[in-house]
């Protein structure tokens, strides 16, 4: 009888044995799951930000993070060409409300380094201003792999005033898609603050190009 119980003992004890070997084995196999996939995530996260670096500097090398002048009208066609999206200000030097446009430009472009923002004198242009049918200065032509996507022409689509917001820009710039925008698309910004507007003492006069006052939101030329 005592012999039997000693070897219900022992089968107990190998049996148990086995059971926490088992375990063992599955809590380091778990361990090391788990530790492998961590890894592998910041592998990813930093191949990631590398690439996002390398795509930052590449973009910088082409003149993004400003909003410079195109002084002659092939160097338009070649910046459409290097860059994938574009935001240009077709303007004209005696327009108050292209100096407000470039003032919303310049804040964006710092924050937007995905676009070219560039600007373009009509005058100086009429190639390219015929040939996008540029009528009302100012007038925003947004450009992704060389093709206009939209305009934004004049102040009607920016609330109809000259103090709209920095904000309200951001959100007609990204309509078609040419910066990434964080806000909802479908609903433009809530116009409750002053904040980052521009208004021109000369803001209110409007003039074709040969300086006859007109009463529309641009100027046409």
């Amino acid at each position: 009888m005592a012999s039997l119980e000693q070897a219900l003992e022992q089968n107990l004890l190998k049996v148990t044995q086995t059971v926490e070997q088992q375990l063992d084995v599955e809590l380091d196999r778990l361990d090391k799951l788990q530790s492998d996939n961590l890894e592998t995530l910041r592998e990813q996260r930093l191949r990631k930000l590398k690439k996002q670096a390398q795509q930052q500097q590449e973009w910088l090398v082409l003149g993004h993070g400003e909003h410079t002048e195109i002084s002659e009208e092939k160097e338009f066609f070649e910046v459409t060409k290097k860059s994938k999206n574009v935001v240009c200000h077709f303007y004209r030097n005696d327009s108050p409300r292209c100096r407000i446009v470039d003032h919303h430009l310049k804040i964006l472009c710092t924050s937007h380094l995905e676009a070219r923002f560039c600007k373009i004198d009509v005058e100086r242009s009429p190639f390219i201003t015929q040939r996008l049918r540029i009528r009302v200065i100012p007038t925003i032509a947004l450009i992704i792999d060389g093709k206009v996507k939209d305009y934004i022409v004049g102040f009607t689509d920016l609330g109809n005033c000259d103090d709209f917001s920095t904000e309200m820009m951001e959100w007609r710039i990204a309509q078609p898609g040419v910066i990434k925008y964080n806000g909802d698309l479908q609903q433009p910004p809530v116009e409750t603050k002053r904040a980052n507007r521009f208004v021109s003492g000369d803001a209110g006069k409007k003039r074709t190009i040969r300086g006859k006052d007109v009463d529309s939101d641009g100027d046409d030329f």
